[in-house]
This record gives C-alpha cells, sequence and structure tokens, in this order.
C-alpha cells in the first residue's frame, strides 16, 4: 500500500491497561503495512521486549510523519506541543470521555486507519497560541497552548485585577477571577463554561472570557487570530498564576506581562474520513437528546 505516512510514532497515557492493549493492536496494524514504529519513551514500558526504536518526544516529532495519540483530549494536548513545529501530522485514539481531538474509536481503529494510511482522511490546521511572561522586564518563562492559555487567581478566595491591551489598543481592566485566552479548538473547552461562544475551528480568530466578572457587562469578546494580547497583573493582586492547557503553570506577581500572540506553527491534525465537526458537538454536548 502506497501511504504518506511511512515512519510513525506512537503515544500514550501512561500507566493504563487499556492503552496498553490499544498499542499492541497498532503495532501489529502498522507491522503488517511494514512501517517504521517509533515508541515515545513514556510508553516504552507498556511494550516492554519490543524491538521498536524508543526516542524522547521532540525526536520522535521530528523523525515520524505521524504521531497516533492514543488516550484522551488531555493527552493529545500534552502531546501537541511539541509535534506541531516539526510539522508531524497527529491522529488521536479515544480512550478517554469527551474526545474533541481524539475521535478513532477503539472499535473502529483498524477499519479507519487501514482508511487513513492509504490516504483516505481529512486533515485540519488547527492554531495554537504561545505565552511569554516578562517581569521587570526580564522573560522568566514561556509555553505553547493548543487549547487556552489561563490567568487565574490561586490558592485564596478573592478577585484578581488584570490590564489587557489588543495590538497596542486598551481594552479594558478587569476585576474577575481570572481570563481565558482560547483558540478555535479551546473554545470547547473551559472558555466554554465560561459562557464563551463556540468557535469553528477553521476560524482565524481567538476568544477572550473573563472569568466570573464583578462588573456583569464585561463580556467576551472575539479578535483576529495575528493579534497581539499583552496582560499585565495589578499591583495588589495577589497569588495569580498561568496556565497552558491546564498542564503549564507559573505563579504570577503583580506588575508581571503576560504575551500571548498565534504560535508560528498550526498543528496538523487527522481526522478518519466522515469527520463531522456538527456531528461530534451535537453527540458530545448532548444536544440530540430529548428530555
Amino acid at each position: 500500500m502506497n501511504t504518506p505516512f511511512a515512519r510513525v510514532g506512537l503515544i500514550g497515557k501512561s500507566g493504563d491497561r487499556y492503552v496498553s492493549a490499544t498499542l499492541c493492536a497498532l503495532t501489529a496494524l502498522l507491522e503488517r503495512h511494514r512501517l517504521q514504529i517509533l515508541l515515545d519513551d513514556g510508553v516504552a514500558d507498556m511494550l516492554a521486549g519490543s524491538a521498536y526504536p524508543v526516542v524522547t518526544r521532540d525526536a520522535l516529532a521530528r523523525q515520524c510523519d505521524l504521531a497516533i495519540v492514543v488516550g484522551g483530549d488531555g493527552t493529545l494536548l500534552n502531546a501537541a506541543r511539541s509535534l506541531a513545529d516539526p510539522g508531524c501530522a497527529v491522529l488521536g485514539v479515544n480512550l478517554g470521555r469527551l474526545g474533541f481531538l481524539v475521535d478513532v474509536s477503539p472499535e473502529e481503529m483498524d477499519t479507519q486507519i487501514e482508511r487513513i494510511l492509504g490516504g483516505d482522511f481529512i486533515e485540519e490546521q488547527r492554531t495554537l497560541l504561545h505565552a511569554t511572561v516578562d517581569r521587570n522586564g526580564e522573560p522568566v518563562g514561556e509555553s505553547t497552548a493548543l487549547n487556552d492559555v489561563i490567568i487565574h487567581k490561586k490558592d485564596i478566595a478573592r478577585m484578581i485585577e488584570l490590564d489587557t491591551w489588543i495590538d497596542g489598543h486598551f481594552l479594558n481592566r478587569n476585576r474577575s477571577d481570572g481570563l481565558i485566552v482560547a483558540t478555535p479548538t479551546g473554545s470547547t473547552a473551559y472558555a466554554l463554561s465560561g459562557g464563551g461562544p463556540i468557535l469553528h475551528p477553521s476560524l482565524d480568530a481567538i476568544t477572550l472570557v473573563p472569568i466570573c466578572p464583578h462588573t456583569l457587562s464585561n463580556r467576551p469578546i472575539v479578535i483576529n487570530h495575528d493579534s497581539s494580547i499583552e496582560i499585565v497583573i495589578r499591583e495588589g493582586t495577589l497569588q495569580a498564576q498561568i496556565s497552558c492547557d491546564g498542564q503549564i503553570n507559573l505563579t504570577l506577581d503583580p506588575g508581571d506581562r503576560v504575551t500571548v500572540r498565534r504560535h508560528d506553527h498550526d498543528l496538523r491534525l487527522i481526522h478518519p474520513p466522515g469527520h463531522d465537526y456538527f456531528d461530534i458537538l451535537r453527540r458530545k454536548l448532548r444536544w440530540s437528546e430529548q428530555p
């Protein structure tokens, strides 16, 4: 079979016996197609005794044409930050709950991956964000995010105060529990529970969603994805924190400046043929259920 993916990397949620069984089935499928298989070092112990090369996440991203992620959306979010820059395509096998991103079911895995390896698939370009934190004019941290960059209160039951600029234009002073900066991918995550809009993945947009704002007229706003967002932690704010995809965290001090921009590289997200975003919304958000 002629396939656009000659070298495939396998990534999974460690310590899960269901992931281990799915990885074993995947390796058998990929071997039938005589494809090269690389294992992420986080799953090497699940396939103990195999002869497949074990590499770091960064090396896998550089060397593979396709990475298959076994787990839930959180596992794919964790992988996406490493896989986007080298342009490695990503496919998710869903062993989690919601599965907005990982949409191949284990029951249909063989059939769907056979078709994908044969070139029958849908590819999307998903925007990522890049966040940097400056303190006293010096960088103290940075990270990328596929879903969202969130500035929020930490370990204290009081609001934080933020000043926000868009492309150098002052937007507002925000007294709230925090602020979510979300991609279209992240619009169905924390931003949705905060009252933000659902953005179709193809939109060139970013949404800013305040978390429990003190001023009720402080509403979500949608801006162009090429905008530069600057957020300053106001003096007097105690125990603020920045989180990227809920996985990378850094404590913020008063006066810290957070800059959020579109990341230089998009994520190549692969779906099986017949993928329908609106069907996923209906099923995952239970829009079609009758009372």
